[in-house]
């Protein structure tokens, strides 16, 4: 669901008072949402709009392609002719191709974030993929519910032949890597914790 802010929080968000807000309700300025009480709401999209941060044009189309590894690059132009093709016999306008190196499971790619922060911003129409990992490996989902809500149309080539099997084998290994890691963590504190509950134990026989 879309965040939402009630009056009093919209109006320390846009610097302006109350009344102003209810005021620019009335007269068609800044319209205010209404809850089924009749309490007025602001929506995130009209604080982006008031700070006109938001795009009015249409948006643009935009292209996502990634691979894991710079050894993948082959596998990165393959996705890339194919996305072309898909997108010619759709017929689609391209505004621009995007290609990245980085792994699904790594939320912090640079051209990941900053596509995210274009569709936030209501600039972004349509965006094409090959596969749905190649945006991200888990969570899915929820992206594609973050590009509904601001009015991307999230289109999937959906080929299985563009979602290389070698790094669902690389990603699935760096998840067993970091939860082995923990898991040796915790053992090294069992006699330290061992020892702390012994501690607080009463004597037997209290």
């Amino acid at each position: 669901m879309e965040n939402t802010y009630s009056i009093g929080q919209f109006a320390r968000l846009t610097g302006r008072g109350v009344k102003t807000l209810q005021k620019w309700d009335r007269a068609g300025i800044l319209k205010a949402h209404r809850t089924p009480t009749g309490r007025r709401y602001y929506t995130h999209d009209q604080y982006l709009e008031y700070r006109g941060l938001k795009a009015t044009r249409a948006g643009a189309t935009i292209v996502y392609a990634r691979v894991s590894s710079q050894g993948q690059k082959p596998d990165l132009q393959n996705q890339v002719a194919a996305l072309k093709d898909f997108c010619q016999r759709q017929g689609f306008t391209v505004d621009e191709w995007v290609e990245e190196v980085g792994s699904g499971l790594n939320y912090q790619r640079k051209q990941f974030n900053r596509l995210m922060e274009e569709i936030e911003l209501g600039r972004v129409q349509r965006l094409i993929i090959a596969h749905q990992d190649r945006l991200v490996r888990f969570g899915f989902e929820w992206f594609a519910a973050f590009c509904e809500r601001h009015g991307t149309d999230l289109v999937i080539v959906n080929g299985d032949t563009l979602s290389p099997e070698q790094e669902l084998v690389q990603d699935l290994l760096s998840i067993v890597h970091v939860f082995s890691a923990r898991l040796s963590g915790l053992r090294s504190y069992q006699k330290v914790i061992r020892d702390a509950a012994l501690q607080k134990s009463p004597p037997r026989g209290e």
